[in-house]
């Protein structure tokens, strides 16, 4: 027996030469596979929870865009502009035309255009002082400030691009100020699409039924 074998190991633990014995214990494959799959499962959790909280909080996003496309009747429109009845008539509407460039003629044919559209036209000239030469758009409407809106409104409708303006007055007349950006009024055309726009707005998109 050589003097490497411990006491009690003989037969084919006996130490001889340069072979030795394996001490250690061999390897329990069970609990790594185990601990693997176990890891596994747990990452599938944490992301099917996550996944779940985010529903939670976003509200179900798909859902509601899903419940939104079969909305019933009892949704109601929300007009994009004023409302038909809050329109005056151009009849209704006094517009003083004045030229604030440097082109002659060029108030009286614009009011000519707009009286056969309807419009009552009172005074027409050159711009005041405080105006002429100094639009640089197509136009500037002023009025007062309670009593002009609906006829910016409609008014916008024959002057593309006209900036507005209200001041003090008293009387309910517009001042239409041709500016130097200005080549003709709206073609009736696309005045009458303008004014179908106002009077039967487009319902606006809503979430919730």
């Amino acid at each position: 027996m050589s003097m490497l074998t411990p006491p009690g190991m003989g037969g084919k633990y006996r130490i001889t030469g340069d072979t030795y014995p394996r001490m250690r214990r061999p390897r329990r494959r069970g609990r790594i596979i185990f601990g693997v799959l176990a890891a596994v499962v747990a990452l599938g959790l944490v992301g099917w929870g996550s996944l779940q909280l985010i529903n939670v909080f976003t509200g179900g996003s798909d859902k509601a865009s899903a419940a939104g496309q079969n909305c019933g009747p009892s949704a109601s429109p929300a007009p994009r502009k004023a409302a038909a009845g809050a329109l005056p008539k151009p009849a209704k509407i006094k517009i003083n035309v004045y030229n604030a460039t440097t082109r002659g003629g060029l108030a009286k044919s614009t009011a000519d255009a707009l009286k056969k559209r309807g419009f009552a036209v009172g005074k027409v000239g050159n711009a005041p002082p405080a105006y002429d030469k100094k639009v640089k758009g197509a136009g500037l409407l002023i009025g007062a400030a309670k009593t002009s809106r609906g006829a910016f409104a409609v008014l916008g409708t024959q002057v593309t691009g006209a900036q507005q303006k209200t001041d003090t007055r008293t009387t309910q007349d517009v001042d239409l100020i041709i500016g130097s950006a200005f080549t003709s009024l709206a073609t009736p055309q696309d005045a009458a699409k303008a004014m179908t726009v106002l009077t039967h707005p487009s319902p606006a998109p809503s979430g919730k039924c």
